[in-house]
């Protein structure tokens, strides 16, 4: 008996010093990057099985988490809605085709949200995204021929009033607006609400570069101004589009043989896009359309209780389980759907799909596990906004709650495995960590992050959130110093 009791004193007394032990490494890491010295670090690690801190640095000041965001909102919508919860989307009229497959009106495309009318694998895999972006909507148009619609008289409406109008978060920055990663939020959203510009060189020097988009539908007007230069020579292409304007601009030179550059340019009114989208696929099959493309919107001003669109349905498509999406959400770190993720919960739960609905969801959400409300501070779904603010303790808090919780295996099954996929695909790959941590990315300019599970090799689990801001040296350096802590964790 005396021998077991001390073996307990012997355990206890080394816990410490293995914690201790932990913290010194950490902190000769931190010492050993003098850009890591003069930025602002936040860390907590908490050991899974005992609720025991292993390290902590300023878990309760606030730091911008960039897309460590993610989190919170995947983590919502799962607990929210289920992981069964599916989007719809439909085309509807005043009534069905007369004897003539004449419809009387106009048709409407009417939008629920689905983030994943595109090319995109679905479950997520990785590699790139291939297929026809458009295949979504060209089911949709078999549907409606199926249906006996000929000819349409009134056009195609574009209906996004699923979710208020809110396509830019306050925080966004106004480049934002110009590209893929800051693509508008609207409840008719086609693939990604972007189109993908690649510039080529044309046969001879000196002349005007070739252009292609995908998907092929006329939205921008496009002034090139890009040159083709000598082989050997840099390629170097700039784009440009003013706020409200339809016009994209691009100049600079592109070699001779070279292989292309491309651009994911954001599309200003998604619901216009998938419309003239519709009235193409129509049209390729032989319906005849009159009348105009158009965009319906539901503005802040107009926040009624959520309602049901009327009309007869001529198609439908219904998409995958929602759980698919959040896997994608996190593990690409995919700005535009974290959006409609936290609207969809949004519309679920308090009757409209606005982003401060989400927002006070949200505030319920953390609530209910404790964090308080000076905790955080979120403007948006996606991190990308730049007035967000959480400690790391309310992270690791969020990390410990969605463990503990029945959906545990859903949870961490969503996040980027290191070495594997996602965003961490490239990263722990060769160290002790690869395939052991299971964590979200978070990157803006002077910020980086990294939040998640490490499994521990004594077979333990912990969590952990690292969070850096005002870093003022590259992002690789900042990421280099993140994975090496996480490789300590996991030691």
């Amino acid at each position: 008996m005396k021998l077991r009791w001390a073996a307990a004193l012997l355990c206890f007394a080394a816990a410490p010093s293995i914690a201790a032990s932990l913290e010194q490494k950490i902190t000769t890491v931190l010492n050993a990057s003098p850009a890591a010295q003069n930025a602002f670090w936040g860390i907590e690690i908490v050991d899974l099985a005992n609720g025991k801190t292993l390290y902590a640095r300023n878990t309760q000041r606030l730091f911008v988490p960039a897309s460590n965001t993610k989190l919170f909102t995947v983590a919502l919508a799962l607990s929210r809605l289920g992981p069964d919860f599916h989007y719809q989307t439909r085309v509807l009229a005043d009534s069905m085709p007369d004897a003539d497959g004449r419809i009387h009106g106009a048709v409407r495309l009417v939008g629920g949200g689905d983030p994943n009318l595109s090319a995109r694998a679905v479950p997520y895999r990785t590699g790139p995204v291939t297929g026809d972006p458009l295949a979504p909507i060209e089911e949709l148009a078999d549907q409606v021929v199926a249906r006996g619609v000929k000819r349409i008289d009134g056009g195609i409406v574009g209906d996004d009033t699923w979710y208020v109008w809110e396509p830019y978060p306050a925080g966004w920055s106004i480049d934002d607006s110009r590209f893929g990663y800051g693509a508008p939020v609207s409840a008719l959203t086609v693939n990604d609400n972007i189109l993908n510009v690649t510039v080529k060189p044309a046969a001879q020097v000196g002349d005007l570069a070739d252009l292609s988009v995908v998907p092929p539908i006329q939205y921008y007007d496009f002034d090139n101004r890009a040159r083709t230069v000598a082989a050997g020579n840099s390629a170097n292409i700039q784009f440009d589009r003013e706020p409200g304007s339809r016009q994209i601009r691009l100049w600079g030179s592109i070699p001779l043989r070279s292989p292309g550059e491309s651009q994911d340019l954001a599309i200003d009114d998604p619901a216009e896009f998938a419309a003239r989208a519709l009235r193409r696929a129509l049209e390729d099959r032989g319906v005849t359309v009159s009348g105009v493309v158009t965009a319906h919107h539901r503005f802040p001003n107009e926040q009624e209780a959520a309602w049901e669109p009327e009309g007869v349905e001529l198609a439908r498509h219904d998409s995958a389980p929602l759980v698919e999406d959040l896997a994608i959400t996190a593990k690409v770190s995919q700005n535009l759907h974290a959006e409609l993720a936290l609207r969809a919960v949004a519309r679920a739960r308090r009757g409209v799909g606005s982003r401060q609905a989400g927002i006070d969801e949200m505030h319920a959400f953390l609530s209910e596990m404790g964090i308080g409300a000076d905790a955080y501070s979120f403007g948006d779904g996606s991190g990308l906004d730049r007035t967000n603010l959480v400690t790391p303790q309310a992270v690791v808090r969020l990390l410990r709650h969605m463990y503990a919780s029945p959906a545990r295996a859903q949870w961490i099954a969503l996040l980027p495995v290191g070495g594997l996929d996602g965003t961490l695909s490239g990263r722990f790959a060769d160290t002790a960590a690869g395939r052991r941590i299971h964590a979200k990315t978070g990157t803006l300019t002077h910020v980086s992050a990294l939040s998640g599970y490490a499994e521990r090799r004594n077979g333990t689990w912990a969590a952990f959130s690292i969070l850096v801001n005002n870093y003022n040296g590259e992002t690789a350096e900042a990421r280099s110093v993140i994975d090496r802590i996480c490789t300590l964790i996991v030691e």
